[in-house]
Order: C-alpha cells, then structure tokens, then sequence
C-alpha cells in the first residue's frame, strides 16, 4: 500500500500544472460538498418537515440538473472549460450559503431548484477538463487519483459536517437547527474557497505525446471513428446503464444519513463518521481498481465491483444490528464506488475526443433523472412502511436495479465493443 500511495505521489507531481490546480480546486469543493451531503437533510429533518419534503429537494435538485447538463455540455464545448467551471463555482457557493439559512419551504424548495442548475455546468466539466488535459496513458491512473481525491475530501467534509453541528451545540449551547445551520455555513464557507485555484487555470489544452489535439493522417482518414452516429450510438448505450445505475441510487444514497438517524437514533457525530468511513474505504478500493484492470480489463474490473457490492446492499436492508448495518454500508460503498474512475476511462476510451462534453453530459443527465424520479417514492415507502420495510424496501429495489445494470454493461461492452484494456 505504501508503494501504491509513493506511485500516486509521483503520478501527482508529474500530471500538468493545470491538473493540480483543478485537483487542489476540487478538494475544497467536494469538502464543502460532503458536508451539505451529510448535514442538508437532517437540516430539514430538524426545521419540522416531513420526509416528503427531504424528497422533493433530492428530486428538483437532481431534476434541475438533469435539464441543464446537456446544454452545459454543449456551452462547455463552445466556450471553453476554464469559463464554465468558474462561474459555476461561483454562483454554486452563492446557493449554498443562501441554502444554510432558509428555514420556509418555498425558498428551501427554490434554492434546491438553482443550485441543481448552476451544479450541472461545474459537474459536466470535470471530466472532460481532465481529459484534455492529459494523454490516453495517463487517464486510468488520472481518474483513479482524481476520484479518490474527491472521496477522500467527502471524507473530510462528512467528518467535519457531524462533528462541528455536535460541538457548536455543547459548545455554544445551540439549538439543534443552529446547531447544523452552522455546520452548513462551515461547509459553504470551505467550498467557496475552492474558487480560487481556478482563477489561474490556462485555457489552452495540452498537446500531448499521443497527438489528442494534432490530427494525424490516420484520424482523418479515420472518419468512422468520429461520425455523430457511431458516437451518439455509444452514448446512448452508456447511457442506459448510468440511468438504472441513478434510478437505483436515488432509493437509498440521499437517504442514507436518514437511515442510520431513523432507524438505529444515531447522533449527528456517528452519522457523519460512518458516511466519512464509507468515502474513506472507497478511496482504498480506488487504489486497488487500476490493478485489477490490469487483470481482468476495464470492463470486467467495473462489473465485478458492482457485483460484489450488492450483497451488502442487502445485508444493510434487512439488519437490527447498527454495526452490521455499518459494515454493509461500508463494503456496498467501497466496492460500488470504486468503479466510478473505470467508467469514466471507459467512457473517454470509447467516445471521440469531439464528443466528449456531449456524452459525460448526456450520461450524468440519464444518472440525475433516474436519481430525480425515486426522490419521491424513496419518502413514500419510508413513510408508508416505516422505518424498518420502508429502507428494506427501497433497499432490495435498489440491489435488483444493480444487478440489472451490471449484467446489461458486461453483455453490451464486452461483447459489442472492444475497448482497449
């Protein structure tokens, strides 16, 4: 493991100086992120309103996105990543603050709703920035490193998102609703800070040893490989798996702080700590995911994740037991995460470099709709079937749609196309 952390060091040091940047920048958001992830809901649980409305914001917030990623793809395109990624920042880090203090239902419910918005443009970016910002060789590694970094920073911001919500309110003798408030503005504050590395970000791509940005005599005689039709096909395929892999999703990860609050009358502090544990056994996984693509290949190192991962699913579904519950929430997180940086290799692989915006936006967009639609029904069966069939439930819905996406992904990918391991 020690070796594994020295590669990823030297790895670090030698991507460009716009990666780090992007990387820095990245860290300090998704740590104001992983405390929202944490703290949002059981801010809404604590101001007095229903599980219904914990699922309307889940589902605007994942619907607006869902509406704006294929135009902020196609702007991001158009006018540069450096540009996208700044504004959206920016007026991200407005949302959330204006999120931190509204306690009435409409603006709660509006703020969800543009912070969906202005989320999509910063979301739809990243990927693509990176891979224009790095060569085919360099990508596995890259995203390995580049995801487990956000999870790592999750780890941070769910950590500090519990914890100071718990000593604001010994410290400061708080209510419970100040308590998190606090914690929230904590969050925002950090993620805001995350605007700055940005400001030196160059425009200009990287003209890589591999020829990604100078056309060769092959590329243009290669008019297959960049056609709209073979491409958007490929898309669309993606596409599928991302929306059951969202739809399964949206029943159980927005939810899970509420689970182990609800079910098990878990504090603030253990919730935070056990959702930082989940991102923090991902990030492990995450090391382990470039070595078995080396074994098995990209494809079958993906399914054999999300596999793995669903037994677990179960597992955390039908327990009484919050250590159980904690460990299958660990495994399930770990293993079904780890996958993401493959995915997203895959996903760079097989699309032409023209379309790449297109596709990680019509792929995150198929993800936040599936992840919009279940907001909704996630609420009704908690509050339907209670807290014991309600989670077990949407639980074991969840791990049938798993299971369905991985076998449609290995059928589709392994067979149809060959993707180059």
């Amino acid at each position: 493991m020690s070796k594994r952390l020295k590669d990823w060091f030297l790895n670090i040091m030698s991507f460009n100086r716009n990666i780090k940047l992007f990387m820095l920048s990245n860290i300090l958001i998704q740590i104001g992120m992983g405390v929202f992830g944490v703290m949002y809901n059981l801010y809404i649980r604590e101001l007095g309103y229903s599980e219904t409305v914990n699922g309307s914001v889940i589902s605007i917030t994942s619907l607006a996105t869902a509406l704006m990623l294929v135009p902020a793809g196609i702007i991001s395109d158009r006018i540069g990543r450096k540009s996208i990624l700044l504004v959206g920042t920016f007026v991200t880090a407005i949302m959330l603050f204006g999120r931190s203090v509204v306690s009435i239902e409409e603006p709660i419910l509006m703020f969800a709703f543009l912070t969906g918005i202005v989320w999509a443009f910063v979301q739809v970016s990243g990927v693509p920035f990176l891979a224009e910002n790095s060569t085919p060789t360099e990508r596995m590694n890259l995203f390995s490193i580049h995801f487990a970094l956000v999870t790592v920073a999750n780890v941070i911001g769910n950590l500090l998102g519990g914890f100071a919500a718990d000593g604001i309110q010994l410290v400061f003798h708080f209510s419970e609703v100040a308590s998190i408030r606090g914690s929230l503005l904590l969050g925002a504050i950090i993620f805001a800070f995350g605007f700055l590395p940005l400001l030196s970000l160059s425009s200009s791509k990287v003209e890589n040893q591999q020829g990604q940005l100078v056309k060769t005599v092959d590329e243009l005689e290669d008019s297959e490989e960049s056609s709209f039709k073979k491409n958007f096909k490929m898309i669309i395929l993606f596409g599928i798996a991302n929306l059951l892999i969202g739809t399964g999703s949206g029943l159980v990860i927005p939810y899970l702080n509420l689970y182990f609050a609800n079910r098990f009358d878990a504090s603030n502090s253990y919730v935070g700590l056990i959702i930082a544990l989940g991102s923090a056994m991902t990030a492990v996984a995450m090391l382990i995911g470039p070595l078995l693509v080396k074994k098995v290949g990209k494809v079958r190192a993906l399914v054999i994740f999300q596999l793995l991962s669903i037994p677990f699913l179960f597992l955390t579904a039908f327990t009484n037991s919050l250590l159980i519950a904690s460990i299958g929430f660990l495994m399930r997180q770990a293993l079904m995460n780890a996958g993401n940086p493959i995915q997203s290799a895959i996903a760079m692989d097989v699309v032409h470099n023209k379309y790449k915006g297109l596709g990680n936006s019509v792929s995150q967009m198929v993800f936040n709709i599936g992840w919009a639609t279940m907001g909704l029904p996630a609420a009704w069966l908690v509050t339907t079937y209670g807290n014991y069939w309600g989670y077990a439930y949407a639980f074991s819905i969840t791990g049938f749609l798993y299971l369905i996406a991985s076998t449609y992904f290995y059928l589709v990918f392994s067979r149809r196309y060959k993707v180059n391991d």
